[in-house]
């Protein structure tokens, strides 16, 4: 088949299978942490319950999201991406009806694999798909509409638990995943790699997995029976998940990307700079529920001063990126995030939002649109252009996995535990002290763009990446 041209039906119908298929994942992303205390209640749940609740998706999704762009590379990115839909769709349904906190933590798992297959597949489609001089239009439609998407995510969310059930915010994905799959089997051209191996690295993505999920029971169950156990198993996974790779003909991570020190530096940035933006947006959601006594939609809502400054600033922020180079953006926007995080203090008892959330919301969302399309930027340009898809996906991991380990870790390190998110007195004394750990991160984030990054990048030569 052709290359589809935009403004045509099948542009269209592509962009909205994209569009729909990714959506599901940003909804999930804004919706279950507001549902959290709601499930919590429901379900009896305990602090380390509701921490696996998050943690369980952001584990697979990010163990295994190169693993599902090299599939959908090879197998069919149309093909793929329909398997993840239906898997996600499974994989809610099972989050909607699950009677007790396991259950929905297991289903929390199945639904990151199932992201992990749509997530880069969604993007794939439209650039396997399009036209090379439509392209760029596609990809803004397709981003432009996500960030609707993430954006009615707390609305509806909100909605669904104060009128319904906290369990609708997942049965409400089957109806979106079914039109989104057929959308992609009606509009969607199959497109794939054609220089991509045959073979797939399994090994890898299977250390990548017991790593992450050895670190993080070590850090949720600090102090635990199995916490030395868990955390020497995913310490050597580690390892073991170096070695393959170094060893592995067409490797899911190419190490020899690191050589770059801008690469590293960037992702180490976004390492620190994401573990702290997961680790606010899940205490301030309880902490305005818990302390403040917002109920759930409001507690959704409080949140959306971050999105408009996305929606309306993330491009200006990638313009001047442009203009000026990336080290500054990515030096003052972690920096000005910190300063939001720090007015965030006021969000306490009898809060009330205009005066103590908004402000500190807005701050943090005016860093946040600072400092995103630089850095995406900045890991995209120190990468060979032959690898900068895998270069974006290594760097979309790292984010995931800096919120997922910041989750898991600071609850225990700020003194949460059991059923403290249902007492006010001893959740708000924590979230004061996570905000503070958290701006420092902010602040640390900053520090390392502006001691590694360079005014300018130059992207080295493909022979330096290691294959």
């Amino acid at each position: 088949m052709s290359a589809v041209s935009w403004g045509t039906p099948t542009a269209r119908g592509v962009v909205a299978a994209a569009t729909l298929g990714s959506g599901l994942t940003l909804l999930d992303g804004t919706v279950v942490n507001v549902a959290l205390r709601t499930v919590g209640e429901d379900l009896d749940a305990s602090l380390v319950q509701l921490q696996w609740i998050t943690n369980g998706y952001f584990l697979s999704l990010a163990s295994l999201i190169l693993l599902g762009g090299s599939l959908g590379d090879r197998l069919g990115r149309r093909r793929v991406f329909v398997i993840g839909t239906v898997w996600f769709a499974l994989a809610s349904l099972l989050c909607g009806i699950a009677p007790n906190a396991e259950i929905l933590i297991a289903a929390r798992v199945l639904q990151g694999v199932g992201g992990a297959l749509l997530t880069p597949g969604s993007l794939a489609m439209i650039q396997g798909a399009f036209r090379a001089e439509d392209r760029s239009r596609a990809i803004g439609a397709w981003s432009g509409l996500g960030g609707i998407a993430a954006a009615i995510g707390p609305l509806v969310g909100g909605l669904l638990i104060d009128h319904g059930s906290w369990r609708w915010i997942f049965l409400i994905n089957l109806p979106i995943a079914a039109l989104a799959i057929w959308l992609a089997l009606r509009w969607v051209p199959e497109t794939r790699d054609t220089r991509a191996l045959d073979r797939f690295d399994v090994p890898g993505a299977t250390l990548a997995s017991l790593s992450l999920a050895g670190i993080t029971w070590a850090l949720t169950d600090a102090g635990g029976p199995a916490t030395w156990w868990a955390g020497a198993l995913g310490v050597a996974a580690a390892v073991g998940f170096v070695v393959v790779e170094r060893r592995t003909h067409g490797p899911m991570v190419p190490l020899g990307l690191f050589t770059d020190r801008t690469f590293s530096a960037a992702n180490m940035m976004t390492l620190i700079v994401y573990a702290a933006l997961g680790a606010i947006l899940f205490f301030l959601v309880l902490q305005l529920q818990t302390v403040a006594g917002y109920n759930a939609l409001e507690a959704g809502l409080a949140t959306l001063p971050m999105t408009v400054c996305m929606l309306f600033l993330a491009a200006r922020g990638g313009a001047l990126g442009e203009r000026i180079g990336p080290r500054i953006p990515m030096t003052f926007g972690p920096m000005v995030m910190a300063g939001g995080t720090l007015l965030l203090l006021r969000a306490g008892p009898g809060a009330v939002y205009w005066r103590d959330v908004a402000p500190g919301l807005t701050v943090f969302g005016l860093g946040l649109a600072l400092m995103v399309a630089p850095l995406t930027a900045t890991v995209l340009a120190a990468a060979p252009d032959e690898v900068t898809g895998i270069a974006s996906g290594i760097n979309n991991a790292v984010a995931r996995a800096g919120s997922l380990l910041a989750v898991a870790a600071l609850p225990m390190a700020v003194g949460l535990s059991g059923d403290d998110y249902r007492d006010p007195a001893v959740f708000d004394a924590s979230f004061s002290t996570a905000m503070v750990v958290c701006a420092v991160l902010l602040v640390l984030g900053g520090l390392v763009s502006w001691i590694t990054i360079p005014h300018r990048v130059e992207a080295p030569d493909a022979t330096d990446v290691a294959t």
